[in-house]
C-alpha cells in the first residue's frame, strides 16, 4: 500500500513537473496566433476568435530567415561529423589502448566538463581573431568541434563491449582500424546518434558564441536574427512569440524523431557485460 502511494506521488509530480515545463511552449504558440490587440488583454484569451498569421507573415518578410537558417545548417553540417568522429576516436584510444598517462588524461578530460564555457569565451575569442577567423564559419564552429561530454559517453559504451570481439577479431588478422569502422563504430551507434541529435539542438540554439565572432548580418545563425525582433521593437510581442515558434519548430522535430535513439545512447554502457 505504501509502495503504490509513493507511485502515486511520483507520478503526480512527474506529471506537474512536466506541464510546468510545456505551458510556456503552448502559451507562446496560442499567442502567437493572436491579434496584436488581444495579446496580454485582459480578461486573458488562450484561443482567439480571430486568429491570425499577420505575425508569421511580419517576421518572414522582415527577417531573412532562409538566410539564417542557411548559415545555421552549415554550422551543423562542420560541427556534427567532426564530433562524432573525433570523439570516437578519442574514447576508442581511452577504452583499448593502454599507454603511459592515459587513465591521468582522461581525468584531465573530466576536469574539463566542470569549467563552464563562459570562463574560456574571451581566451577562445582572442585565439579567433588572431588566427583571422571572424566572420567565417570556422570560426564560428573551432570551439564546437569536439565535446567531452560525448567523449566519455563513447568511452563507456566501449568498455563494455566484449573482449572476445577482440580477440576474435585479431585471429581474424583484423586491423585496429578496421575493427574500429567496422566493429566498434556500428555497434556504437545509439550513443553516436544520441549524441549527433544533442549536438543538432546544442547549435542549432548556440546563441553567444556565433554573435561574438560574427559582425557581417550575412553570416548570423537563426536564433541571432530572431532575437533581433526584441532588439528592434519589443512592444511587438506577437511577432516575437511568432519568430520564437518558428526558432522552435525544428529542434522539437529533431527531438521527436530522435528521441529513442537518445535515451538508448544514456542508458548504452550502463550495463557492463
Amino acid at each position: 500500500m505504501i509502495r503504490k502511494t509513493r507511485q502515486s506521488i511520483s507520478l503526480i509530480l512527474k506529471i506537474l513537473l512536466g506541464v510546468a515545463y510545456v505551458t510556456p511552449i503552448i502559451l507562446a504558440v496560442l499567442f502567437s496566433f493572436q491579434p496584436s490587440e488581444e495579446i496580454g488583454a485582459i480578461p486573458l484569451h488562450l484561443i482567439s476568435d480571430n486568429p491570425t498569421l499577420e505575425h508569421f507573415k511580419y517576421v518572414l518578410e522582415h527577417i531573412p530567415v532562409l538566410k539564417y537558417l542557411k548559415n545555421t545548417f552549415i554550422m551543423m553540417l562542420i560541427c556534427i561529423p567532426c564530433q562524432v568522429f573525433l570523439a570516437s576516436l578519442a574514447a576508442y584510444s581511452f577504452a583499448f589502448f593502454n599507454y603511459k598517462g592515459k587513465e591521468f588524461l582522461f581525468s584531465i578530460y573530466l576536469a574539463a566538463m566542470m569549467i563552464p564555457g563562459e570562463v574560456v569565451i574571451m581566451t577562445n575569442y582572442m585565439t579567433v581573431q588572431n588566427l583571422g577567423l571572424v566572420d567565417t564559419y570556422l570560426g564560428m564552429t573551432i570551439t564546437s568541434l569536439v565535446g567531452v561530454t560525448g567523449i566519455f559517453m563513447l568511452r563507456q559504451n566501449m568498455k563494455s563491449l566484449p573482449k572476445e570481439l577482440w580477440e576474435a577479431a585479431k585471429v581474424d588478422g583484423c586491423k585496429e582500424m578496421t575493427y574500429f569502422f567496422k566493429v566498434v563504430f556500428p555497434l556504437s551507434t545509439p550513443v553516436i546518434s544520441s549524441m549527433a541529435i544533442n549536438s543538432f539542438i546544442h547549435v542549432y540554439n548556440a546563441y553567444f558564441w556565433p554573435m561574438l565572432v560574427t559582425s557581417d548580418d550575412s553570416m548570423r545563425t537563426v536564433q541571432i536574427g530572431m532575437a533581433t525582433l526584441m532588439l528592434s521593437d519589443s512592444s511587438r510581442y506577437g511577432e516575437i512569440l511568432a519568430g520564437a515558434v518558428l526558432c522552435m519548430i525544428i529542434p522539437v522535430i529533431a527531438f521527436l524523431i530522435g528521441q529513442d535513439y537518445i535515451i538508448k545512447g544514456m542508458t548504452a554502457g550502463a550495463v557492463k557485460s
